[in-house]
């Protein structure tokens, strides 16, 4: 039987934002000058408290992947840092059993004057290795990371993608029992974000603990058994990952989280993002829900933030259901012509028989060529559909138990006995 691995128990966090004040001589000096001179003196501002945190209680067991998930500001990072020891809560409990490695930030623990071999050494010592097990373990560390090329250059002269690389090979190759990874894999390449979510999987099937902030929904999905989500400083959710994603994407269906043109949780360049994605029947009127089987028009809105023409564009949809694709729309399938971008605007995708049974499903969004991806938006929507006559012959879908697992295709049949 696992036994547990993190146990944090009523744990809240409150930091106190203080108003003016003039704690330095510098700052008293030019406090007094202002006060000969005549000037405005800025009014000392009572100090101010947030709540960072607010009677978090949950248990991690030992070889277990927990995704922490969650809006901006909601709580994640301090959670972590209180995790690995970097802040005390407020108030409340944390046991940890077990050595401890993080990655919170890129680059943690580096000193940018020292060469990559010289912060291998130093950070693995940090941590609690002796120099004969990193030794042992160097050349899997650099090789793992990709830096070999670079390993006795300064890491100040590296690029944030080769700083992660190296900070996380680092982490991952000290046989941590339990393993803390901040929204630090997206600065590397696809590449290399597959490699560490293959590690991450080794390390857990090792019987290793790993705890995982990202805002790439899928990747939670897919790695971890288990998610919790913060709003606010406090657990809103509890359960499997798929389960609580959903409950995270309604609430920013719903208007508790934020809206689409705000939202940061997205693979982006900033010149060019998706602003919004409504639903509209065939008289351009809103529709929400939508039956198997209608019009459906899916206006897709961008907007340029920058003065420039963004040329041969295409703008694509991806509806899925359970992490399964269900249908793909893009401008490039089913046209030739090019699509140049500018300003604001909009694209709409006709749908004359929405093919899908009834259920609940989520769109993710991108505008992009064949040289980058401009914008790249996950769970950017939901949309909800009733089971209706697809067919037009009176008929419903016709099992509950498969509602949502499939899609409707035209097609006719005939028979014939042939004995």
């Amino acid at each position: 039987m696992a036994e547990i691995a993190i146990s944090a128990r009523h744990v809240s966090k409150e930091y106190v934002i203080a108003g003016i004040n003039h704690d330095t001589l510098r700052d008293r000096i030019a406090h007094g000058c202002r006060s000969l001179l005549g000037r405005r003196v800025e009014k000392k501002v009572a100090p101010r408290s947030f709540q960072a945190l607010n009677d978090v209680s949950f248990n991690v067991m030992e070889g277990e992947v927990l995704g922490v998930i969650g809006h901006n500001g909601a709580g994640k990072s301090t959670l972590l840092k209180i995790l690995s020891r970097i802040t005390e809560p407020s108030d409340g409990e944390v046991d940890l059993y077990g050595r401890v490695t993080s990655l919170l930030e890129v680059g943690t623990g580096f000193h940018a004057e020292l060469t990559g071999r010289e912060n291998v050494y130093l950070n693995a010592a940090m941590l609690g290795m002796r120099k004969v097990d990193i030794d042992k373990r160097f050349d899997a560390i650099v090789e793992f990371s990709g830096t070999q090329q670079f390993i006795d250059t300064p890491v100040k002269r590296y690029s944030s993608g080769m700083y992660v690389r190296l900070a996380f090979s680092v982490a991952a190759h000290l046989d941590p029992e339990i393993l803390i990874v901040d929204e630090v894999l997206s600065v590397g390449d696809g590449a290399f974000q597959k490699k560490c979510l293959g590690k991450m999987d080794e390390v857990r099937r090792d019987g290793r603990t790993v705890i995982l902030v990202s805002h790439d929904l899928p990747v939670v999905a897919s790695l971890c058994q288990r998610a919790i989500l913060l709003r606010h400083g406090r657990v809103v959710g509890d359960g499997q990952p798929q389960q609580i994603i959903e409950q995270y994407m309604s609430e920013a269906f719903t208007g508790t989280g934020v809206s689409l043109a705000d939202r940061t949780d997205r693979y982006t360049k900033g010149e060019l993002t998706v602003q919004a994605i409504t639903f509209l029947d065939d008289k351009l009127n809103p529709l929400q829900p939508v039956l198997s089987g209608q019009h459906l028009v899916i206006r897709v809105q961008y907007r340029c933030h920058v003065r420039k023409v963004f040329k041969d564009m295409r703008v694509m949809i991806v509806i899925n259901r359970d992490e399964r694709t269900s249908c793909i729309f893009s401008t490039d399938l089913v046209s030739r012509t090019p699509l140049d971008l500018e300003g604001s605007g909009y694209v709409d995708f006709h749908v004359p028989h929405l093919p899908l049974c009834g259920g609940r499903y989520f769109l993710h969004a991108a505008i992009e060529n064949n040289i980058m991806t401009q914008d790249w938006v996950q769970y950017a929507a939901e949309l909800q559909v009733l089971d209706g006559d697809y067919y037009g012959t009176g008929r419903m879908y016709p099992h509950d138990g498969w509602r949502g697992k499939g899609m409707f295709v035209d097609h006719s049949w005939r028979f014939e006995r042939t004995s």
